[in-house]
């Protein structure tokens, strides 16, 4: 019977696992942490409730309005009540992922995959990398500080371990560049709190981040408050931070900050996703979105997909599948999402580029046929294909609202007002405490 080894047990190490058990075929699903919280906004798509079956229990906020803040302060609301009726059909659903990720790896093991607590620390590959593989690993299900060193053999390793992959290292992958992540969660005021009860805001100009954005996403009792950047602007990221704090300082005031968190994300796929019998999945493999920076129902997804192709391959297990039959996966993949990614990358490069351009952006989400594109295609995962009199009018929209972008684009920044308190009260406020904890603040670079 076929033997595999998943290496990492977020979102899509355990579709993957979940799909290789239901098939009958010998799984192990390596995690080291299984309290990880990953950091990360946390937002899933609802085709992704559904398509991967995911319980209320793990959703903590159901999201129907987005802000969009540009670097003015002009704020816009794209909600789903104007783009689909007043209904709770649609939503965004916004998770701790310690939680999320649990539910999703203990169920892979409910179906039969070994869930094993343990660190993978060396992966020998066989002769020009095409196993069997033994895999040499760190056991901490004792439950003590040091692990217990095994051994484990297998005929197939999907890499679902993220960003800094030691199954990419051993299938020798390729390099890519890597973004970095950086986010505080924020217990609020009872008043803030349930200023973001279904709502969700996203800040945009050079303070925040010079080529994404920063946020502040409701969770179960406080706010993820956080941006993200590109490795060549990396060192800047603790600034950054402090940027989207200062900007939504008076609806984060008399905050307390519980938790600190940063991770490395992928700008973009690897060259190589699969070697041998070995292939990558999530970040591993470099699935996260530009523009957006979604990961998660990609991770989920791509992992699904890779097991789907493994079961088929081996025939259910009785057989050993080729580099060849992997490669199936990834034709499949690019086939399907290549697209989506390289528009995103396109619509990254025109309006993350400077702050006319965000106005600009701001401005164009403020359209209804945008947020309905949009919401499609997020939520659905679909692309519905405009009209002719609909494109004619998305062109002229972005050529007028970039010319106005440019002179509406700040000089400095400012802090957007509250939206529960009057500004005096908020300003007494901020006198006795603006954020506790966290970064330390004030140290901006010049």
């Amino acid at each position: 019977m076929l033997r595999v080894a998943v290496i990492g047990g977020g979102p899509s190490g355990s579709c993957a696992a979940e799909i290789l058990a239901k098939a009958g075929i010998n799984t192990w699903i390596f995690e080291r942490k299984l309290d990880n919280a990953k950091p990360c906004g946390g937002a899933i798509p609802l085709c992704m409730v559904s398509e991967f079956d995911l319980p209320d229990s793990i959703i903590d906020r159901k999201v129907r309005n987005m802000r969009m803040i540009s670097p003015s302060n002009r704020e816009v609301d794209i909600s789903l009540d104007k783009v689909y009726g007043k209904t709770e059909n649609e939503y965004i659903g916004m998770c701790r992922r310690e939680v999320m990720d649990a539910f999703m790896r203990n169920r892979a093991a409910e179906l039969g995959a070994n869930l094993v607590n343990g660190l993978v620390t060396k992966i020998e590959t066989g002769v020009n990398r095409q196993g069997p593989y033994q895999l040499i690993y760190s056991d901490y299900s004792g439950g003590g500080s040091k692990g217990e060193t095994k051994k484990l053999e297998v005929d197939i390793i999907i890499g679902a371990d993220g960003a800094n992959s030691r199954v990419a290292k051993a299938m020798d992958a390729g390099d890519y560049n890597v973004a970095i992540a950086f986010q505080e969660r924020i217990k609020l005021p009872e008043k803030e709190m349930g200023y973001y009860e279904d709502l969700a805001e996203m800040y945009v100009g050079t303070d925040v981040s010079p080529d994404f954005y920063g946020w502040v996403f409701p969770k179960y009792d406080h706010v993820a408050v956080g941006t993200g950047t590109m490795q060549k602007n990396q060192a800047l990221i603790k600034d950054l931070q402090e940027g989207v704090r200062e900007r939504a300082m008076k609806r984060l005031v008399n905050g307390e900050v519980i938790k600190v968190e940063a991770h490395p994300i992928p700008e973009h796929p690897r060259p190589r996703r699969v070697v041998g019998r070995m292939a990558l999945v999530g970040d591993a493999a470099g699935y996260v979105t530009k523009s957006s920076g979604e990961g998660i129902y990609f991770a989920a997804k791509s992992g699904r997909m890779c097991a789907e192709e493994i079961v088929e391959a081996s025939q259910g297990g009785k057989r050993v599948p080729s580099e060849d039959d992997l490669k199936i996966y990834i034709k499949k993949w690019d086939k399907k999402y290549g697209a989506t990614y390289k528009v995103l990358e396109i619509l990254q490069n025109i309006f993350y580029s400077n702050d006319g351009a965000r106005e600009a952006f701001v401005e164009m989400c403020d359209d209804i046929d945008v947020q309905r594109l949009t919401f499609d295609s997020y939520l659905y995962k679909t692309v519905v294909a405009m009209k002719p009199l609909q494109q004619l009018k998305l062109t002229f929209m972005t050529l007028g609202s970039v010319l106005r972008g440019r002179a509406l684009a700040p000089k400095s920044y400012k802090p957007v007002p509250s939206a529960v308190r009057g500004e005096e009260e908020v300003n007494k406020m901020l006198e006795v405490s603006t954020i506790k904890g966290g970064i330390k603040v004030g140290n901006k670079s010049k």
